[in-house]
């Protein structure tokens, strides 16, 4: 590694600062010791964490000796936990990661960060690329930032699954794609693939960069990696200020059913030969090429469900086996919503439309149930998914009379503080409801999440 690369790599590597103290469990081994929320956990055995990997490995056994900080005072103090076989040590910390957040690199062509609205908030262009967020969160990262310690870390500790993304494997693709770095994560990669961790593994496919051909060779090279055990294909998507793409999948019915179709062998080799489906696309891409999702067997358990694979195929058959084993809720809600003369309404994205449809028939025959999706305008190219619907859009295309109403927003367009992409928050948005005569409600948008919570408001 060169020292260049070596002082890159250091720069997304802040000092640790110890471990922050969020809360601590009454009677707890942490209790007993004296250590309280605000307090910062120094060393454990000797060692300074960096983050909780660190933590519950060093605090594995029954005792664990610890430099505790007291920020009232400015003292540092040692102490001795133990505690009981199975017992938990009863602190929680403020963040997983104690010296910081790794960051991106990369200049890859297809970032959405790169594709903000000038006014988007400083928060929203943080571009993380952490291995220990893909070991924890399920995050995707590149592994171009990695050094050798991390990788003998990695391999050491057992950190897997590793969630990666790779996008292309011909050394000219990847660089134009992703930049400078670009090698080092192929390095990275290989050396995991050589010690047996399992990866799950993902390629956001531009058009005209990365698909066709090149497509073929990473699928050529995956497909002879077995602890790769599952690669989701994902399109690329654009915002209306992206300064490089105005166009995607999404926007070409044949280029997506050609994407389908070079998918198949592999699939069809991979359920020969393993048993499972192994190469996922993303339901954009049955959406986009108007082709029906696969069932249920051809996900493989859904390893990869949180980036959009098999979320639609997910819902339409918990819908259906709603329908069947919960019918006398079903008929509750309608009946409710009937004498009260009222309606309900399933706020999404475009994207989603047709497969929400399908739950708010089966739940209403009688159309007391619909969907409305809403029209990004805020981000605008081909965005379109549920998650990134934001305020302003919202509240310009429902209805200024929504009275006899129930507008069912989606939980997944408000983040953790309760607040929008756009910065609006979650109260102010239902107070606009209710100012308009409207009754609002927020669910998870899953078939059995969204009948509980209608049928916990009416019935």
């Amino acid at each position: 590694m060169t020292e260049q690369k070596r002082a890159d790599y250091a720069s997304t590597r802040p000092q640790a600062d110890g471990a922050w103290v969020a809360r601590v469990e009454e009677g707890s081994p942490a209790w007993d010791a004296g250590i309280e929320p605000g307090m910062r956990i120094v060393t454990v055995n000797g060692v300074e964490p960096r983050d909780i990997i660190d933590w519950r490995w060093e605090a594995d056994g029954g005792w664990c000796d610890l430099e505790v900080f007291d920020p009232t005072d400015g003292t540092t103090a040692s102490c001795e936990l133990e505690r009981e076989p199975g017992e938990d040590w009863g602190i929680e910390f403020t963040d997983v990661l104690f010296d910081g957040i790794r960051t991106c690199l990369n200049a890859c062509v297809f970032c959405f960060m790169a594709m903000l609205p000038k006014e988007a908030r400083a928060t929203l262009t943080l571009r993380d690329d952490d291995y220990r967020l893909s070991f924890l969160q399920g995050n995707f990262v590149t592994l171009t930032n990695v050094t050798d310690e991390d990788v003998e870390r990695i391999i050491t500790c057992g950190l897997e699954p590793m969630n990666v993304s790779i996008h292309a494997i011909s050394a000219d693709v990847r660089r134009k794609m992703i930049g400078a770095h670009a090698a080092r994560g192929v390095e990275v990669l290989e050396a995991l693939c050589e010690a047996g961790v399992e990866v799950h593994a993902q390629i956001v496919l531009c058009p005209g960069i990365n698909d066709g051909e090149e497509l073929h060779r990473t699928l050529d090279w995956v497909e002879k990696r077995a602890n790769i055990t599952s690669l989701a294909i994902v399109p690329m998507g654009y915002t209306k200020h992206s300064k490089r793409f105005d166009r995607s999948f999404s926007d070409d019915v044949e280029a997506s059913r050609a994407v389908v179709r070079l998918i198949e062998p592999y699939q069809e080799r991979a359920r020969a030969q393993l048993g499972n489906t192994r190469f996922q696309l993303s339901d954009e891409f049955y959406v986009d090429a108007d082709l029906p999702v696969p069932p249920a067997e051809t996900y493989d358990g859904y390893p990869q469900f949180y980036d959009g694979i098999g979320m639609l195929r997910s819902f339409l058959d918990e819908s259906a086996l709603m329908r069947s084993e919960r019918a006398g809720e079903c008929e509750a809600v309608n009946a409710a919503l009937a004498k009260g003369g009222l309606g309900a309404v399933l706020v999404c994205g475009e994207a989603a439309e047709k497969t929400i449809a399908v739950f708010a028939r089966l739940l209403s025959p009688e159309g007391r149930v619909w969907t409305q999706a809403i029209l990004n305008d805020y981000f605008g190219g081909d965005v379109n998914v549920t998650g990134l619907i934001v305020s302003c859009d919202l509240l310009a295309q429902l209805a200024d009379d929504l009275t006899d109403t129930v507008v069912v927003l989606p939980e997944v367009m408000f983040n953790f503080d309760h607040v929008t992409l756009d910065g609006d928050t979650q109260a102010h948005i239902l107070d606009e409801i209710r100012a308009r005569g409207g009754t609002p409600v927020i669910s998870e948008p899953s078939p059995g999440k969204l009948l509980d919570c209608l049928h916990g408001l009416l019935v």
